[in-house]
């Protein structure tokens, strides 16, 4: 008797969809001014400046990895190369990136689209309006340097006409760099 082959297992971490962050982004806009329609009045305070800022720090900071990454991947113009460790990292952080830019777009889009229409009937929207726009444009921010990080991530396949065992780096080391081969 003969068992089965086990498939061989595929990788689980997919890349993310847009789809996903568009539902997420419209979810939460459609939340939003909800909650906004019915809570605004009873706010005592204007909108934090805070999470706009650090969204948009944050996706500077994605933006500034994501080529060194790339390039490191690649080992392109005598890059060193990147610890694996330090990949998966970025890429989790990439993907929560993307999806929670994607939710605080879709938070102060929402937000956004209740307050521009009472501009001229509360006072008090004229003091929120710019928070609520540096929110919308740090949030986008925030998801595209998101995705960007997550495709530098991305190893490339091996070249098709390459037909050679064990020599998937220059000089024939597999290990990225590491002495022992680990």
């Amino acid at each position: 008797m003969t068992t089965p082959r086990e498939p061989t297992p595929e990788p689980r971490m997919r890349p993310t969809k847009l789809s996903t962050l568009f539902v997420a982004a419209l979810a939460a806009a459609a939340v939003a001014w909800l909650v906004i329609s019915r809570f605004y009045g009873d706010i005592a305070t204007t909108l934090p400046w805070l999470p706009p800022f650090v969204m948009l720090g944050l996706a500077l900071v994605e933006a500034v990895l994501a080529p060194g990454t790339k390039a490191r991947i690649e080992r392109r113009n005598g890059a060193p190369p990147v610890n694996p460790l330090a990949v998966a990292w970025y890429v989790v952080l990439a993907k929560a990136s993307a999806l929670g830019g994607a939710l605080f777009t879709g938070l102060y889009a929402g937000l956004l689209t209740w307050l521009v229409p009472q501009r001229g009937f509360l006072t008090h929207v004229g003091q929120d309006l710019p928070q609520a726009i540096v929110g919308v444009i740090g949030a986008l921010a925030l998801t595209l340097a998101g995705l960007w990080l997550e495709r530098a991530c991305r190893v490339p396949p091996p070249p098709p006409d390459d037909n050679r065992v064990g020599e998937d780096r220059p000089g024939g080391d597999r290990s990225g760099g590491r002495p022992g081969g680990i």
